[in-house]
């Protein structure tokens, strides 16, 4: 057996050289649990029981379910066309604004997320819809693949996200209240990001054409209906789940049984309905082993006193509010070139959350302003993950790390904005919540 102060040294070395080694996440949180339990108290035994109560309370809490259900809501509508629907819509309605493409993909984008609940699902769908039809009309490489990652990050900012639910599973929050937390800070960094889009797009006339040199055919019928039915979902989903028709897992089960129903209509059958599952199970399986993984790192962390003495560390540092939050801030952003976001969550929220509520935080504006600053680490070199996505995504292999990087360096700038505004005026966040 060894002390708390030893064994947190240990696992603390071993958790980052896992990490930066390139050992699957779930693999390194299991490792450290198990190990960290067995130099703590000396008896496997103990330690096989704090792996059976983890994956119990995790295998058996029903709002989990939620999270394989929106994944595959937004795979049946990505699959079935229904995004590259509501993204022509949104392009034609946009025709006389300044690089109307990349503003359409934030939009088309603001809305998805709200469907897909994962910002690398939006990101790879806008990879294959927008890029195409904004290099055909000369826009500047950079500046599309840069409006794709950068927009695509409002995935789990705006509800439902997958971010939120997990965020809160770990402080055990009301995810009613955290989904209704991140609609007007997600509102406003939409509304940032069109601005600098076509505000920029009007000022350097060789990212994209004038409006009045491309012309854009009327949408149809049937995809003015397929992409007015994702706002419908949306507005089923949410007003459901805010007006206390459905739990949360409950208005994740509607939302997938809509949009199967809707991919029927655009023509999906069996087949493409079995890719469509087998696609999403390899999606989702991995999260929830992460967040099996997790719980298990979660009760050793409080077993153990570990997140006792991490705190007591913090705070020996004599750091005022502002200086922990920075501090906070500066390990989310870096934890974001290396690892994805919800790894991240179940890796710091445990441990950060004590510490925002001792300065006086509000657990809905700390939920958002801290899902911003780990998106915003997504798109910062050098390993930021939404940009690999689009990289990997994107029908051009000529396009290289380094334009998506600058063109997408804006966006995590406003997120930034965002957050700024969160720590000044938490009633941004909270507002909805009251």
């Amino acid at each position: 057996m060894l002390d708390p102060t030893t064994t947190l040294i240990i696992i603390l070395i071993a958790l980052v050289a896992m990490i930066v080694v390139g050992i699957h996440i779930g693999i390194v949180l299991g490792v450290v649990s198990l190990g960290g339990a067995y130099l703590l108290f000396g008896d496997l035994s103990i330690t096989l029981e704090l792996a059976n109560q983890a994956a119990y309370a995790v295998l058996r809490n029903s709002v989990f379910a939620a999270i394989p259900l929106f994944v595959l809501m937004g795979e049946f509508m990505s699959r079935s066309g229904m995004a590259g629907d509501l993204y022509r819509i949104c392009n034609y309605f946009l025709r006389r604004l300044p690089g109307r493409l990349a503003v359409a993909t934030v939009l088309g984008n603001a809305v998805f997320a709200a469907v897909t609940g994962v910002s690398i699902a939006s990101a790879m769908a806008f990879s294959r819809i927008a890029y195409p039809e904004m290099r055909k009309l000369g826009y500047n490489r950079s500046y599309a693949v840069g409006s794709i990652a950068g927009s695509a990050s409002l995935g789990m900012l705006i509800p439902p996200s997958v971010l939120l639910i997990v965020w809160g599973v770990v402080i055990e929050y009301s995810i009613g209240k955290l989904f209704l937390a991140g609609i007007i800070p997600g509102m406003i960094l939409a509304v940032l990001m069109i601005v600098y889009c076509s505000v920029r797009a009007g000022l350097q006339k060789s990212l994209a054409p004038s409006p009045r040199a491309t012309a854009e055919s009327k949408p149809s019928v049937a995809e003015i209906v397929s992409g007015l039915g994702v706002i419908l979902l949306i507005l089923l989903v949410l007003g459901g789940l805010f007006g206390g028709f459905f739990t949360p897992s409950e208005s994740a089960a509607v939302g997938c049984s809509g949009a199967i129903v809707f991919a029927w209509f655009k023509g999906m059958r069996w087949k493409g309905a079995r890719r469509v599952v087998i696609d999403s199970g390899k999606t989702i399986a991995p999260i929830l082993f992460v967040l099996m993984m997790a719980a298990m790192y979660a009760k050793f962390l409080a077993l153990g006193g570990i997140i006792q003495i991490i705190q007591d560390s913090i705070e020996g540092l004599g750091l005022s509010g502002f200086g922990i939050i920075l501090l906070l801030v500066a390990i989310w952003l870096a934890l974001g070139t290396l690892i994805d976001s919800i790894s991240i969550i179940l890796l710091t929220v445990p441990i950060f959350w004590p510490l925002a509520q001792v300065i006086g935080w509000d657990a809905a504006a700390f939920a958002i302003f801290g899902i911003l600053a780990i998106e915003a680490g997504l798109l910062t070199p050098p390993f930021g993950l939404l940009v690999y996505t689009v990289k990997a995504s994107v029908p051009d292999d000529s396009v290289t790390l380094g334009e998506i990087f600058r063109g997408s360096t804006p966006y995590w700038m406003l997120m930034l904005i965002v957050m700024a505004i969160i720590w000044i005026w938490p009633a941004t966040a909270t507002y909805l919540t009251r």
